[in-house]
């Protein structure tokens, strides 16, 4: 039997901000880099849903900001692609 292939794009470059969805007390979070991303030379890393992050607190309770933290991609605006053959977007990334 052969598996479907599920193509996974990852649109968030290193940089990128995403809303934080849970009740730390981030609001929202800049990329610094991927966990595991092995690239080429002079590549952003990139990440999609599913992937562990090295983010920093931007916006959040005074207590947040400024501080590096990790956190995983739950939601992503661009299109990808589920192993049962759904194409599935969310209004936001976080």
């Amino acid at each position: 039997m052969k598996g479907i292939r599920a193509s996974m794009s990852r649109p968030l470059n290193a940089g990128a901000r995403l809303n934080c969805v849970d009740n730390t007390g981030a609001r929202v979070v800049g990329i610094i880099s991927v966990v595991g991303y092995r690239g080429v030379k002079n590549r952003y890393p990139k990440a999609g849903i599913g992937d562990m992050l090295i983010v920093s607190v931007k916006k959040g309770s005074p207590e947040m900001r400024k501080q590096i933290m990790r956190a995983v991609v739950i939601r992503q605006k661009k299109e990808y692609r589920r192993p049962d053959g759904m194409h599935v977007s969310f209004e936001d990334n976080a």
